[in-house]
């Protein structure tokens, strides 16, 4: 499958994922549902607004997109209709969030190799695209961002952002997406299912 291919399809579902947990955490506050909507939005394009704007890359990526907003939208509708079906899945604030951190680190990543950044600063773009958009959900809803808690978050984005770079030296681009996705996704996971933390200052 094409590489380009393979970041589009991640970016949907990335963008998906992530409107759904914004949804979530807005049903969960009991927001109406324009206060859905703008929570579903800042969750889905808060961290790649940022990169876009520290890397020069504006109008940012998802003004000049409209099946973004399109995107955004229906994880909404779907949440706002589905809310019942979707939280019988484990956690699924949590799932859905872990599947947003996923792909937006390989997309941040990927914005930073085309800005011709430097390799550790492109990691760094990742992990912003990745946890900017949770941060700014987390606020609005007055809670602390996980981002800050002492599970495993961002540091699930650094292993697998540092995964996807060592592999595309090989040329294994396409692939190389999937697996440091997949990385993330499972080093989160497990992270919180052992308790696995960082020392925490005290």
């Amino acid at each position: 499958m094409n590489e380009q291919l393979i970041i589009t399809i991640l970016d949907y579902v990335g963008t998906f994922a992530f409107a759904v947990s914004g949804a979530l955490a807005a049903a969960e506050k009991k927001f109406d549902i324009f206060g859905a909507i703008f929570l579903g939005f800042v969750t889905a394009i808060g961290g790649g607004t940022l990169r876009d704007c520290m890397i020069g890359n504006t109008p940012v990526a998802w003004l000049h997109n409209i099946n973004i907003f399109y995107t955004i939208m229906f994880a909404v509708l779907v949440t706002f209709l589905f809310r019942t079906t979707i939280v019988k899945f484990f956690k699924a604030l949590f799932l859905f969030d872990t599947i947003g951190i996923s792909v937006f680190t390989i997309i941040g990543i990927q914005k930073g190799f085309a800005a011709d950044i430097s390799i550790p600063t492109a990691i760094m773009m990742g992990i912003a695209t990745a946890v900017v958009g949770g941060v700014f959900r987390d606020v609005l809803c007055n809670d602390i961002p996980l981002i800050f808690h002492k599970e495993i978050y961002a540091t699930a984005c650094l292993i697998g952002g540092i995964a996807y770079v060592a592999l595309c030296q090989f040329d294994y681009n396409g692939v190389a997406a999937i697996v440091a996705a997949c990385l993330i996704f499972t080093v989160r996971t497990l992270s919180v299912r052992y308790n696995w933390s960082l020392p925490r200052f005290k």
